[in-house]
């Protein structure tokens, strides 16, 4: 009998420490149940379909198509270009190749993220329309993933908020968030006009099979489907890794994420390396492949997005930096510069950087779950805030004997601009059926009355140099004149009562132009404006919520 009642307690203890185990880890199942059902295979070699092998006798220069790369770096900070502010550890980290674009061409220094995170801002770079005109409102995550960062986050005694009320059977499934297939993409676009068009890097804007780039007007399309990638596994020994124990964000990724591409809609696979040499290494050998015929390259790199990872090369070459993830960061941004730097070299190689327009941005400003300070330097805020650190972005074009060198442009554009210079520059038609909210600012400013940003009931415009942003939480309205006071620090809603009231008339006539969005936002979380993530509470800080 005693044999018996020790057994049971055993099968107690151990069910107890089941259910326990099962408690502790199942933020993991996500990561878990997607290499059960698609397990990362082994590195295989990318075969870029290849173009001509000659370029057609003789062609007249001006005649040319123009081959077309939009670079896309991935919660890029203002201040960590080196020509915006300086760079990143007090300027430690030099950007020169990404400097020379703006240098050889034209620095567009008033331009605009069309939001504040990434997936929307990219909906909008590829379909020329505010991405709330369809529906596409707030960053594609699973549904896991906002109740798992949700738990424990916050700051002082502002909590996150998860609106499990929303979750119903008419929420799409995370594969099927993304830009609708009814929509026409640049990429679409330019296909028409004959275009070879090419897809490298991050995509974050549907993982369905209808909804993935091949199917949204990609020849070819090597890429990390979703919001982030491991840029090595955790435990390669080239990888110098930097967690953030404060961040549920990046408590998620390093449980889920992998180190994995597919291209056109193949299984996983680990690339060859830290994977922003990879996506450098891809494009060079996609534009060797393309080089005698017209080709649209996006290539978005997901550096530096969390998680942060460097090589041990990189991270060797700052000793200087004394704070280890300000070191990973920097690394990465280093890295990031030189392999841009080689496929600019590679234009020219091959004999067509001066028929190749080359455009560089940023999906939005630097996070500030980082734990980093001063990434948006001179602005406030972060990724995920209206204000001007959240979405003013590096916006360079460089295209030799059409647009001037050291030429700089303070007219107000930004993402939603790129669809239509792009189109503008292949000879592409723009849809004709649809509102098209783009214009094509290599034929001069854009003559819109104003820009737009929304996330739930977090909004915000920008007209001429007035700037409203309206929050929930707290309920509140700063106004702030962008003309002399660019940074953002002296709200005069008080003083400008009138003002405030002509600028929320234009957001609520601009409001019921936009769409239900397509899936709900699950979570509000808070982010102060002037401190990082890991930066201890203080009374009177200011902050907003943020839904997603």
């Amino acid at each position: 009998m005693k044999k018996i009642w020790v057994a049971l307690c055993v099968l107690a203890l151990v069910g107890a420490g089941g259910y326990w185990a099962f408690e502790a880890n199942k933020y993991k199942l996500p990561g878990i149940v997607q290499d059960w059902k698609d397990p990362v295979q082994p590195n295989r070699a990318v075969a870029w379909k290849q173009g001509p092998a000659e370029a057609p006798a003789s062609p007249l220069e001006g005649n040319r198509p123009p081959n077309i790369i939009l670079i896309v770096a991935d919660d890029l900070g203002y201040n960590d270009i080196s020509l915006n502010g300086g760079g990143v550890a007090g300027g430690l980290v030099k950007t020169p190749n990404i400097d020379a674009i703006a240098r050889e061409g034209v620095n567009f220094t008033t331009a605009y993220a069309a939001n504040a995170t990434c997936s929307p801002s990219r909906a909008a770079m590829m379909t020329g329309r505010y991405p709330t005109r369809f529906g596409f409102e707030f960053t594609a995550v699973p549904t896991a993933f906002a109740e798992s960062v949700s738990h424990g986050a916050g700051v002082g005694p502002h909590k996150a908020i998860f609106h499990k009320d929303l979750i119903t059977p008419d929420i799409p499934d995370y594969p099927d968030m993304g830009v609708p297939a009814k929509e026409v993409t640049i990429a679409e676009t330019v296909k028409a006009a004959g275009y070879h068009t090419l897809h490298i890097g991050k995509w974050h804007l549907g993982e369905a099979p209808a909804l993935q780039p091949h199917a949204q007007g990609f020849d070819e399309s090597l890429a990390v489907l979703g919001g982030a990638a491991m840029f090595l596994p955790e435990d390669d020994p080239d990888a110098v890794n930097a967690k953030l124990p404060w961040d549920r964000i990046d408590h998620f990724i390093w449980a889920n994420l992998r180190h994995a591409v597919s291209f056109n809609g193949s299984k996983r696979f680990h690339p060859k390396g830290h994977m922003t040499d990879y996506f450098a290494d891809e494009a060079i050998s996609a534009i060797e492949a393309n080089r005698n015929r017209p080709f649209f390259l996006y290539l978005a790199f997901n550096a530096p997005h969390t998680p942060l990872q460097a090589t041990t090369a990189d991270y060797a070459q700052l000793p200087q930096i004394k704070d280890h993830k300000t070191r990973v960061y920097g690394a990465m941004i280093a890295q990031l510069d030189r392999r841009i730097g080689d496929v600019m070299a590679k234009l020219k190689e091959l004999g067509i950087d001066n028929n190749t327009l080359v455009i560089f941005t940023s999906d939005n400003g630097g996070a500030w779950y980082t734990g980093i300070d001063h990434l948006n330097a001179p602005y406030r805020g972060w990724k995920a805030t209206f204000f001007e650190g959240g979405i003013r972005t590096p916006f360079f074009m460089r295209w030799p004997g059409h647009l001037a060198p050291g030429s700089t442009r303070a007219d107000i554009t930004g993402h939603i601009d790129l669809f239509s210079t792009i189109a503008a520059a292949a000879g592409a038609k723009i849809p004709a059926d649809r509102i098209v909210d783009s214009e094509d600012i290599l034929a001069g400013p854009a003559k819109r009355a104003a820009l737009y940003w929304r996330s739930g009931d977090y909004r915000a415009v920008r007209a001429g140099d007035w700037k409203l942003q309206v929050t929930k939480r707290p309920e509140k309205a700063r106004l702030y004149n962008l003309a002399v006071d660019p940074t953002e620090q002296r709200d005069i809603s008080a003083s400008e009562p009138q003002r405030v009231t002509e600028l929320r008339a234009m957001l609520d006539a601009q409001n019921p132009g936009m769409a239900k969005p397509i899936w709900p936002g699950l979570i509000e979380a808070p982010v102060r404006i002037d401190v990082p993530q890991n930066a201890p509470w203080k009374d009177g800080q200011d902050y907003i919520y943020w839904t997603n």
